[in-house]
């Protein structure tokens, strides 16, 4: 099989080549610098400006946002988080910023920031949760990375390193491996790869941070002390359902110990502040109707990284029981079949979640795999069009585009998208049929 002739590298995420790109703009003798740091006072070595975490924040979110089948179709709850963030961010070190707080529906527990103020919770730690003040500690926890600037400090670094060693370095987050794999295998992004992960100094300085707006927000402390015990005790007994959020910021009991510390020693006028249980409630009730659901998506997932593909879509069957529309279950259950070798029923569970959520792009992709497979290269073409509108920058969307085009014999169409995803992606299976095709229909020598 003929390979392209240029320097191979793996594929790449948007996530990863946007930090190469805001690398890229410079070396330490053209953008060196110190800069106060707004949220601790310290002097620190920071490349990264401003505008550039923005950027960065714009063209990478959306794909996490998506890769966690996106913000809730619950726009009560979708706004009462971002109100409660919004609160939250007024009084944050870096208050210019422009943030935006989601809930997402992805399942597995976790929360977090992008550089730039993109901040999202999943449904499932929104459901651990037990008041709104574990809330705002959890959203104040993020907004503490915001602030403290801890993902562009790791840029900055990233930028020193490559340049003193002549090496591409990026800034990626960790996913559960085999999720990760099976996402890749289908050409998307998965869950938590484009996330930053965090060092333990950056935790502890988050936490501090995010104490402190929550209490002045005056919100009773005893709701971060519940955060950090509730985060304790599920790395203790149930680690596997909170793998991502762990392995991006790390917990321990030293962590819960100093948080806890810090609380009796500067936040013992703020104890009287109200938890607002009652409120928290109101606005999660839906969800909390669906927690069998959520329960089962949790298993299937879990399943799925086993790759007990049967036994996954029969705990994804008995989330559709609970919640019939729920998107994302039709989309992983979508996916299973897929990975079950069972296109006509992919399509069908992929056309139900494109109904439930027409604007989100996993129902497009996995819709456009599955019409790829049986042969509807003109559904396929418009599933891709559609998800590559609905999210722009995924380079292997456009080769699939160029599969279903090659499929409609539209060759200059299909070319024309190979070039663009040789573009994007030079090595792996995808780039070989591309450049073969490019060769064969003579628009490439070899």
């Amino acid at each position: 099989m003929e390979t392209p002739p240029m320097p191979r590298r793996e594929p790449t995420t948007v996530n990863r080549r946007t930090f190469l790109q805001v690398a890229a703009l410079g070396t330490v003798g053209l953008l060196a610098g110190c800069a106060v740091n707004p949220a601790t006072g310290r002097r620190q070595v920071m490349l990264v400006s401003e505008e550039q975490e923005i950027q960065v924040d714009r063209q990478s979110s959306p794909h996490q946002l998506s890769a966690d089948y996106g913000i809730v179709q619950d726009s009560a709850l979708a706004a009462y988080l971002d109100q409660t963030g919004r609160r939250l961010a007024a009084i944050t070190h870096r208050p210019q910023m422009p943030y935006a707080f989601h809930a997402v529906n992805a399942v597995y527990v976790n929360a977090y920031a992008f550089p730039g103020g993109s901040i999202a919770a999943t449904r499932g730690i929104l459901l651990e949760l037990e008041d709104e003040a574990e809330l705002a500690s959890l959203l104040g926890h993020e907004l503490g990375h915001v602030n403290a600037r801890h993902t562009a400090g790791q840029m900055s670094t990233a930028m020193i390193t490559q340049t003193l060693l002549g090496g591409a370095s990026a800034l990626v987050g960790t996913q559960s491996r085999a999720l990760g794999e099976l996402a890749s295998q289908l050409g998307m992004v998965g869950a938590g790869a484009l996330l930053a992960s965090y060092s333990r100094d950056n935790e502890r300085e988050a936490d501090a941070l995010g104490l402190g707006y929550m209490a002045r927000a005056g919100y009773n402390p005893e709701g971060f002390e519940g955060l950090m015990d509730l985060l304790r005790r599920l790395n203790q007994h149930n680690p596997s359902a909170i793998e991502m959020m762990f392995a991006t910021h790390p917990m321990s009991d030293e962590r819960y110990r100093t948080a806890v510390e810090l609380i009796r020693r500067d936040y013992r006028g703020s104890g009287t502040q109200p938890l607002h249980r009652e409120r928290y409630m109101d606005h999660t009730a839906g969800l909390r109707r669906i927690r069998g659901a959520v329960t089962a998506l949790q298993d299937g997932e879990k399943l799925l990284s086993q790759k007990k593909f049967g036994d996954a879509a029969g705990r994804f069957t008995q989330a559709l029981n609970v919640a019939p529309g729920d998107y994302t279950a039709l989309v992983l259950m979508a996916k299973c079949q897929l990975l079950l070798e069972q296109p006509e029923e992919a399509a069908r569970y992929a056309a139900e979640a494109k109904a439930a959520y027409p604007d989100e792009a996993q129902a497009l992709h996995i819709g456009g795999l599955a019409n790829l497979q049986r042969r509807r290269y003109a559904d396929a073409l418009e599933d891709f069009t559609r998800c590559a509108q609905a999210l722009p920058g995924n380079p292997q969307t456009v080769f699939y585009r160029g599969l279903a085009q090659e499929g409609l014999q539209r060759r200059p169409e299909a070319a024309r998208d190979y070039h663009t995803y040789l573009q994007a992606v030079t090595s792996g299976p995808r780039a070989q049929h591309a450049y073969r095709r490019l060769v064969e229909w003579g628009y490439m020598q070899r």
